[in-house]
């Protein structure tokens, strides 16, 4: 087991963060030679002022139409993604894991903070998933590959607090969580996810429209 953890927490990292990399480069790179292929007058009148814009509203929250039309929403997904980033880049353990692959130093966040940090991001991710369940318009839409994408988000936060309280055998909880989360950094670029990705990029399409071709606020 300890050699199997040593390969997972080693070369199979690596291997993840390449995945990674190189998927979302070449996401990036051919949905924008999509875009002029399908739609070159879309690219044509991008308005950076009007797309930084919508932006910086986006990240306000009840700061756009959208998110004032669902309270519960707006709340459940700025805290999700906030907690998310929070655990991902400060949790101690995961500071410890930047300084040796990368020799980055960072601030990290008290264990305890950590913990309850990762409950936020369960508990957000059981909101998204009742909400495809009984919300008629949303369980309309939903589809396998959404399924996925929030088993595979959840899935190192269970884990990771699994093995922090020592349910169950340590090392096997904790060679879990590694490689749920490698697993979900892999995928990052092919599956739902990858709006990481791309969501900058929509905004600023949006706020462009809006902004300079319809002279109004955006969504």
């Amino acid at each position: 087991m300890i050699e199997l953890y040593n390969f997972v927490s080693g070369p199979l990292a690596w291997v993840a963060w390449a995945i990674f990399i190189l998927g979302s480069a070449y996401r990036l790179i051919s949905m924008y030679s999509l875009a002029r292929k399908k739609d070159g007058s879309s690219i044509a009148y991008m308005s950076w002022p009007y797309g930084i814009r919508s932006i910086m509203r986006w990240l306000i929250p009840f700061g756009t139409m959208g998110w004032k039309v669902d309270p519960l929403m707006t709340v459940t997904t700025f805290a999700f993604h906030i907690c998310f980033i929070l655990v991902a880049v400060f949790l101690s353990a995961h500071v410890v894991l930047w300084d040796t692959a990368f020799g980055v130093s960072l601030w990290s966040l008290p264990t305890e903070a950590g913990d309850i940090i990762s409950f936020i991001v369960i508990a957000a991710c059981v909101v998204f998933a009742l909400r495809r369940l009984f919300l008629p318009h949303v369980r309309s839409v939903t589809r396998t590959k959404d399924w996925v994408a929030l088993g595979l988000v959840v899935l190192p936060f269970i884990t990771g607090v699994l093995a922090y309280h020592q349910v169950g055998p340590a090392l096997l909880m904790t060679l879990l969580h590694v490689l749920s989360g490698e697993l979900l950094l892999a995928l990052i670029p092919f599956t739902r996810l990858s709006h990481a990705l791309f969501v900058v990029f929509t905004r600023a399409y949006m706020g462009s429209e809006f902004g300079g071709v319809r002279h109004a606020n955006d969504w």
